[in-house]
């Protein structure tokens, strides 16, 4: 008797929100959006719909108006309004007789907020609060979270932690201790509350992880003393533009290559093949 096949687990379902400025054109925003998208979906996200609107400032609370914080609430399941008082406290006042609108698509719901800009906590929170959507992420916290999940060797991991900590402190302070328990998708770990994740417990770690990168790359600088006398070429371009590929062709070296933004993060370093005289090292960036 076969064994069943072993099944993928669930997607998160992401929608996505843009705001056009003035002075950014409706092409200049499309082009941002689907480069949101594809960031998304190396996040194994699966973008269901998305939420624009054309606004003079990013400043608002919300950073949407009261109509388009709706809509977007639609697409989670909550009611597009921000709760007054603060959250989970006995103050804090529900909307009376406002049932959440029912999903542009139909279920399952978007359990993803994924914002084209960088958002500050007071608004993170807010939007949070507003849709009830499992995870508010802004474009910074995409690309920490990639960066995160993709980083291989020890260095990266270190710089990509101290990254992922200098964002998370501030949006911490900001939702307090009283807000309820819940498991988040990257930036926030299983189960744990702002309290849990004491400010002073967050700079004590920063500075153990830039000790620690610190002692690496002193070493990294006697290694790379001893190769002064080699020719080395460096391959620069836009993340995912096939730098890896040429990588491989110039090398003759198996490095990772995926078409996903952000694939590799770590600096590789071969010689090239046939191999020349002077030796030439070929840096992928």
């Amino acid at each position: 008797m076969e064994s069943p096949a072993p099944t993928e687990a669930p997607r998160h379902k992401a929608v996505l929100v843009g705001v056009q400025l003035s002075g950014v054109t409706a092409a200049e925003q499309q082009s941002s959006l689907k480069e949101l998208k594809r960031l998304c979906e190396t996040l194994g996200f699966e973008v269901v719909g998305e939420v624009t609107q054309k606004r003079k400032s990013l400043g608002a609370t919300t950073l949407l108006g009261e109509g388009k914080l709706v809509e977007l609430a639609a697409w989670t399941g909550g009611t597009g309004v921000v709760p007054k008082g603060p959250p989970g406290k006995k103050g804090e006042t529900q909307p009376l007789d406002l049932a959440a609108p029912p999903a542009p698509t139909g279920e399952p719901r978007a359990t993803v907020v994924v914002i084209d800009h960088e958002l500050s906590p007071r608004q993170l929170r807010n939007i949070e609060r507003a849709t009830s959507a499992a995870e508010v992420l802004d474009r910074t916290g995409v690309i920490i979270e990639i960066f995160h999940r993709h980083a291989s060797s020890r260095p990266a991991r270190l710089q990509v932690e101290i990254a992922r900590l200098t964002y998370v402190a501030p949006r911490l302070r900001e939702t307090g201790g009283g807000e309820r328990q819940r498991g988040g998708i990257g930036l926030r770990g299983a189960g744990e509350s702002s309290m849990e994740l004491d400010r002073r417990k967050i700079r004590d770690r920063i500075s153990e992880l830039k000790a620690e990168l610190a002692a690496i790359d002193d070493e990294s600088k006697t290694r790379r003393a001893r190769r002064q006398e080699a020719l080395r070429v460096a391959l620069v371009g836009y993340t995912n533009a096939g730098k890896s590929s040429l990588m491989r062709a110039l090398t003759g070296s198996h490095v990772f290559v995926a078409d996903k933004l952000f694939a590799t993060l770590d600096t590789t370093i071969r010689a090239l093949w046939p191999e020349s005289r002077p030796r030439i090292l070929v840096s992928d960036t």
